[in-house]
């Protein structure tokens, strides 16, 4: 009996479906192995070996008692690391807690100007309101009121709490200014005094209060006071040098002012007191040049209140000394002290002698100015014309601002100072009346190049006194380096200290001669105005043409070194010879080494066809006869003339050309034939 069309396909899906199902069943399984397997080993890996794991089909649940809700999630997020977190059921129990742990009691009282505040956590064993009582009693003494912030816990009592606690409320009814930490057994004491003396007192007495098993801190401060203004007043009279006030910002500072007072001439016991508010770092600055220049005066008095200085001298004070320590003590202040000068005079004034303003020009060239200057803008446009004429470091200006001046008087000073500058050495002086200058110059006509200026500058009708003396100029330091002597040294440096040396088959100098090439151009800076021949010479290895046009290139490469390091090479010239003039054999490589080499050689005029120089003799390379040395040494002397720098800079070019040309034409040879020079 045959199946029916119909029949056959279904029976064919069933089995399918039935295999499908067998194939599935066994794929669970299989994951549910692995993910159990693989969580297990996880956590037994990581020390959780309370922990059990069951899979049931993707589900993975996690069972078993953690010792603490830290470990019971650190067992979760293991298990999701190894599995999707989705999968993973929690089902680990842990055990109740013991309970909590009492709280960290503390409490921080503070007491300032505007009272006192409480704050922290306290045992609500102890008695909140007579804490508060107690520090309201403190507060009311001075008007003020106390901030309750406190907070309570039901705990017990810790051991060492009650006694800190007593202590904290004894200490702070002694400190004014403090801020008192509190913890069971310690506390904490930051205090405020008002001297070094009272913070010394405070620290005496809570070190005695303190209860024997309290931890006590101290940090009790004493703050420098402030003083306004910032004031020193000294004075020197017949009875002696005293302090009237006396202000330093610290000990070094109070110790140098002490010291240079005594030395002023004060005696016995004198302080300054320390404080804040000083106008400057450079306070014990000012303050030393001020005593030190009241001490030059012999009597009188100096202030300086913040940066403003008074300086008061005894009447009777020679008008010229006064002058000169006041024009010494203001350029010698910092900046940003400004100084007041006054000096009495007596009724009899009239007799005194007329303002001056004196400008000296040592023989080495320092220049001061002192007297008097009719405002700070002057003697600032007076230092500075000096220094532009006589050199920076070499003008020291003591002049002293003073009123009642003339109005040319700024003109007649400039004026002097410029007529100060055709001397050598000297001095001028100017007065309202006149102007003198006296001293000495190397010119002839200084005299009336002076009076000439002056006349223009002052006029015609100004009187104006010179007394100049003439001296011949001592021979110049600077002499140039005698030619024989220029020679000699520039031979002497090659054998001292190695030859010029170049890369292999070219013409560029090699980096270790720029020594010898430093040391051969310091002796042309000493040499002066000469005619130099630098001479290119080869070994006779490869073709004679191309050793003449590497010589020549070499030559000029030595040419543009000098002319690199900044010396005059107008009159000289380079000249490659090529293998014409060897020093010795090319037979061994010790002869070649010592022909490839570079010469230096002074062209002096000849004299005649057949003589020779000393200093051709002395030039001529070791090893090499009088007549061989003739003959590059006319040839150069006759060319010198005519060859000029852009002739022998063309040869170099050509030089490089040839070098170019014959490594590509001559290649089988050239290698060989460039290899020794």
């Amino acid at each position: 009996m045959r199946l029916s069309s119909f029949l056959i396909p279904t029976l064919s899906f069933a089995a399918a479906a039935g295999l499908s199902l067998i194939a599935a069943g066994f794929a669970v399984t299989a994951v549910e192995r692995g993910s159990e397997r693989e969580v297990r080993r996880s956590l037994d890996v990581a020390g959780l070996h309370w922990a059990e794991v069951t899979a049931d089909g993707l589900r993975v649940t996690l069972q078993g008692t953690a010792p603490d809700e830290a470990t019971r999630f650190a067992a979760i997020s293991l298990a999701g690391s190894i599995v999707d977190a989705a999968r993973v059921i929690d089902d680990i129990t842990v055990p109740p807690s013991d309970g909590l742990a009492p709280p960290r009691f503390s409490a921080e009282i503070l007491r300032n100007d505007r009272g006192i505040s409480i704050s922290g956590l306290i045992p609500l064993s102890a008695s909140r309101e007579t804490l508060v009582g107690q520090l309201d009693r403190i507060a009311e003494d001075n008007n003020k009121k106390v901030a309750d912030l406190l907070e309570t816990a039901d705990y017990p009592t810790p051991d060492g709490w009650d006694p800190a606690l007593k202590f904290a409320v004894a200490a702070l009814e002694l400190l004014p200014r403090s801020k008192i930490s509190v913890e069971a057994g310690a506390v904490s004491v930051t205090a405020i005094a008002d001297s070094a003396e009272e913070r010394d007192s405070f620290e005496r007495q809570l070190s005695k209060m303190a209860p024997p098993q309290i931890r006590l801190s101290l940090d009790i401060a004493a703050p420098r006071p402030v003083i306004t203004p910032f004031t020193l007043r000294f004075l020197i009279s017949e009875s002696g040098a005293r302090f009237d006030a006396c202000s330093a910002e610290d000990e070094e500072s109070r110790a140098r002012i002490l010291s240079a007072a005594r030395a002023a001439g004060l005696e016995g016991e004198a302080d300054c007191v320390i404080g804040m508010g000083v106008p400057s770092p450079t306070w014990a600055d000012a303050a030393e040049l001020s005593i030190q220049s009241l001490a030059e005066l012999g009597q009188g008095s100096v202030t300086i209140a913040n940066a403003d200085i008074t300086l008061v001298a005894a009447e009777g004070t020679p008008e010229a000394q006064f002058d000169t320590v006041v024009g010494e003590l203001e350029t010698a202040l910092p900046q940003v002290f400004a100084l007041h000068a006054v000096l009495p005079m007596p009724e009899t004034d009239a007799a005194a002698g007329p303002p001056e303003f004196t400008a000296t020009l040592s023989p080495e060239g320092q220049v001061q100015l002192r007297g008097r200057i009719t405002d700070a803008a002057t003697r600032t446009i007076a230092d500075s014309y000096a220094k532009a004429r006589f050199g920076s470091d070499s003008v020291y200006t003591a002049a002293r601002v003073a009123e009642g001046l003339p109005a040319d008087w700024p003109v007649r000073v400039l004026a002097g100072l410029e007529a100060l500058s055709y001397l050598e050495r000297g001095a001028v002086s100017v007065t309202p009346e006149d102007l003198t200058l006296r001293g000495m110059s190397y010119r002839k006509d200084a005299s009336s190049e002076i009076a000439k200026f002056l006349s223009a500058k002052l006029g015609e009708a100004e009187d104006y006194e010179l007394d100049i003396t003439y001296e011949e100029p001592p021979a110049p330091k600077d002499q140039p380096m005698a030619p024989e002597l220029c020679q000699a040294a520039l031979t002497s440096v090659q054998l001292e200290n190695g030859k010029i040396t170049f890369e292999p088959g070219s013409a560029t100098v090699e980096a270790g001669s720029n020594v010898i090439i430093d040391k051969i151009a310091a002796i042309l800076e000493k040499c002066g105005p000469i005619r130099l021949e630098i001479q290119g010479h080869t070994d006779s290895q490869g073709r004679e043409e191309m050793n003449q046009n590497l010589s020549q290139a070499r030559a000029q490469s030595v040419l543009n070194e000098l002319r690199a390091r900044r010396i005059l090479t107008s009159t000289y010239i380079a000249r490659g010879f090529g293998e014409s003039s060897p020093i010795a054999s090319n037979d061994t490589e010790e002869g070649r080494e010592a022909n490839r080499r570079i010469d230096f050689r002074l062209l002096l005029p000849t004299t005649g066809e057949s003589e020779e120089s000393t200093l051709d003799s002395a030039a001529a390379p070791v090893g090499e006869t009088a007549a061989e040395a003739e003959a590059p040494a006319a040839e150069g002397e006759t060319e010198a003339d005519t060859q000029t720098e852009t002739q022998a800079e063309t040869q170099a070019e050509d030089a490089e050309g040839d070098d170019a040309q014959a490594a590509d034409t001559e290649t089988g040879d050239t290698e060989q034939e460039t290899s020794g020079q």
